[in-house]
């Protein structure tokens, strides 16, 4: 397997009861702010936990390669970064890195398609 990148950078929370909506809400914003724009970053999404996780949420970034990773998060890299008021919202998480380069199969889509 290459090392080279894309790497995923996942972020998997488990909200405290009735915060779910507002930390999606500061996914949408803060953390898009905290990863957008920066180099070698190539986009994020976020969601909930459709099956079994009532409280799941995730907020995944996709970054060129792990040095740009380390760059941006600097020598904690490996640590959930939280944002200022991320803490009130959150009951436990977790921050996983993933080298996608050989198994990378995203399709192209059309405006409006998922």
């Amino acid at each position: 397997m290459s090392d080279g990148g894309p790497i995923l950078r996942v972020f998997e929370v488990r909200t405290k009861p009735g915060c779910i909506d507002k930390l999606l809400e500061s996914f949408a914003t803060t953390s898009a702010d905290v990863v957008q724009n920066e180099p070698g970053n190539r986009g994020y999404f976020f969601g909930n936990c459709v099956q079994g996780g009532d409280n799941v949420v995730m907020f995944v970034s996709v970054w060129q390669n792990l040095e740009v990773v380390k760059t941006r998060f600097g020598q904690d890299w490996h640590q959930s970064y939280l944002p200022a008021g991320y803490e009130e919202l959150i009951e436990e998480c977790s921050i996983r890195h993933f080298n996608v380069s050989d198994g990378w199969h995203v399709h192209g889509r059309s405006e409006g398609e998922v």
